[in-house]
């Protein structure tokens, strides 16, 4: 359990290639992973080649792990795949709908996050790249996806450039209820949340975005009201347009 509680993001990486073998090493580990009713509704896109890549980086906002990373794993919800086996053995698949794509979501995050911790147990460093929904419709234009394939996540995954210290979490009792949920008092969010406030990152947070409290750089800067309801509306439009939704 040790590399789990070491997690951290890595976001720059060395120039050195993660060869077709130890990859695929990766992957059989990361399809070990729990899955709906085994039907295993996902598909992975390694993407290694420079051509590709210059493709992909802009869609992942220009960030420094996606331009350094040699290898880029694209984890989408799949039900193409799955859809066709019904079709050739005689039986009218009813998977075009949302409740699959969200079973089908879990399962390709189920396998991202099982070849993060395969990768990382042996040195290797991981981003998530939580753009991959923010450009979904354009990285199914990129990656000649067809209907009832949606991106929901990738990952940068390379050798470390660096070696960051851990990043702050809640603790346990911030998340974590007994037999039932437990709401929190405003005494209680002060708590949980007054170590995260008092961190010299977070201070230094807030002075550079010019506001008055964490919660601020949140809600103003990072994840904007207006940006979070134009990306949700994209995203729907690109479910819509995958076949789901129906």
């Amino acid at each position: 359990m040790d590399i789990l509680t070491r997690h951290v993001t890595i976001r720059d990486f060395l120039n050195l290639p993660l060869d077709n073998e130890l990859v695929n090493q990766l992957l059989n580990c990361g399809i070990r992973a729990s899955t709906t009713g085994n039907m295993q509704w996902y598909s992975i896109i390694v993407t290694k080649s420079l051509t590709q890549k210059e493709k992909i980086i802009p869609l992942h906002f220009n960030q420094k792990p996606a331009k350094t990373a040699p290898v880029i794993l694209t984890f989408c919800a799949d039900i193409n795949r799955f859809n066709k086996w019904c079709l050739l053995n005689n039986t009218d698949p009813g998977y075009n709908n949302f409740l699959s794509f969200f079973n089908a979501a879990i399962d390709a995050l189920l396998v991202a996050q099982n070849v993060c911790i395969a990768a990382e147990n042996i040195g290797l460093g991981i981003c998530y790249l939580g753009t991959a929904v923010y450009n979904a419709q354009e990285l199914i234009d990129v990656l000649n996806l067809p209907t009832l394939v949606v991106p929901v996540t990738s990952v940068a995954l390379g050798w470390p450039a660096e070696f960051p210290p851990l990043t702050d979490r809640l603790p346990l009792k911030a998340v974590v209820h007994i037999e039932e949920y437990h709401d929190y008092s405003n005494e209680a969010i002060r708590t949980l949340y007054k170590v995260k406030e008092n961190l010299e990152s977070s201070k230094q947070f807030i002075k550079e975005n010019n506001v008055e409290t964490l919660a601020q750089v949140f809600t103003t800067v990072r994840y904007k009201k207006t940006d979070n309801e134009y990306f949700s509306e994209k995203f729907l439009r690109t479910l819509r347009n995958q076949g789901f939704m129906v």
